[in-house]
């Protein structure tokens, strides 16, 4: 990638954003107001690659349970699981709760802020260290998620698709550049809520950005032209057969290890135990779309005389499913 060039007045660029900010950003979400650190981590975590209308629930339910630090760290992780289940990639919800964990023992309960330290920690990436650093302690730390590389790529008409070192140096390079001296946690937000509310990946609200007057795909007329998108191919598609064996008003869960699809979450089995008589197909051919997959799925009712006993396996009344972390596309059909 080309040095990219700014070809404005950036104190003018600053101020224009936190104007736009100051009457049209948004200012009643749950995380913010006295910018409580762990409030800011939380919600820096939950939503990556999750949008924010979708966050707001889950987050005022996880508060509601754990309203401190040393709340998520003395939790268990089942439970952490299930006030996680649904919002997916739930890696990050393993990790907040190492993290949580590690907080408490090696910084007395508090979020450090030194960029290093929360480098350091499970699940805590440059732009999201940034985030709780600009925002909840007031430094100048420029952020780099989807919603800036969006903006920077439109603004500025950068001809490449901004993926691998060459371009997160580059994109890196103009944020700090951009990122003012001070008012860190507007400007911070600022950035976010112009990309997710304005300045979005489909139908961009060109009419009311306070950036048009400088955005060179606009005077260009190819605002959705960017940013340059890699070739597209299509998505690997994978089938399972998940088994549900029921004993009276009990049904038969597995926890699924930590690594891989639905780590830390209970599921059916998905190999067949011998141990009942199939009874009929729950659902079958239904459809689930993960990031780099495309998973078929049937489910098979079994029904069982007595109760057996399997390895790393629970027998769950129907009563009480909810209270355990399932995966979105079983969950759908195994809570009423």
């Amino acid at each position: 990638m080309t040095e990219i060039n700014i070809h404005f007045n950036i104190s003018h660029y600053q101020s224009t954003l936190l104007k736009w900010f100051s009457q049209n950003g948004r200012h009643d979400l749950p995380w913010q107001g006295d910018f409580n650190p762990y409030h800011v981590w939380l919600s820096e975590i939950m939503l990556q690659q999750t949008q924010v209308k979708t966050v707001i629930p889950y987050f005022l339910k996880f508060i509601d349970r754990f309203p401190h630090i040393s709340d998520l760290a003395q939790a268990n992780q089942d439970e952490v699981m299930q006030h996680w289940a649904g919002l997916g990639y739930y890696a990050r919800a393993r990790n907040l709760h190492k993290t949580a964990q590690v907080i408490c023992q090696k910084y007395n309960d508090v979020i450090p802020d030194r960029i290093d330290d929360l480098l350091a920690l499970p699940g805590i990436g440059r732009s999201t260290a940034h985030a709780i650093l600009s925002i909840a302690f007031k430094q100048v730390t420029p952020i780099m998620d989807g919603n800036v590389k969006r903006v920077f790529a439109r603004v500025f008409a950068i001809d490449e698709v901004l993926s691998g070192a060459a371009s997160e140096k580059k994109l890196w390079q103009l944020a700090h550049k951009l990122m003012p001296k001070d008012k860190t946690q507007n400007y911070t937000q600022a950035q976010m809520d112009l990309g997710a509310t304005i300045c979005t990946r489909t139908k961009p609200k060109c009419g009311l950005c306070p950036l048009q007057g400088i955005c060179l795909s606009f005077a260009n007329n190819q605002v959705k032209q960017y940013p340059r998108k890699k070739e597209k191919r299509a998505k690997p598609v994978q089938s399972a057969v998940f088994h549900l064996y029921q004993y009276q008003d009990e049904l038969l869960l597995i926890k699924k290890p930590n690594k891989g699809i639905w780590g830390g979450l209970y599921a059916l089995p998905e190999s067949a135990l011998h141990i009942g008589e199939y009874s009929h197909m729950l659902c079958e051919e239904q459809k689930h779309i993960f990031t780099h997959f495309e998973l078929y799925y049937d489910i098979k009712v079994y029904q069982l005389t007595q109760k057996a006993t399997i390895d790393n396996a629970y027998w769950v009344s129907k009563d009480n499913i909810k209270e355990y972390a399932l995966p979105a596309p079983l969950a759908k059909h195994l809570i009423c």
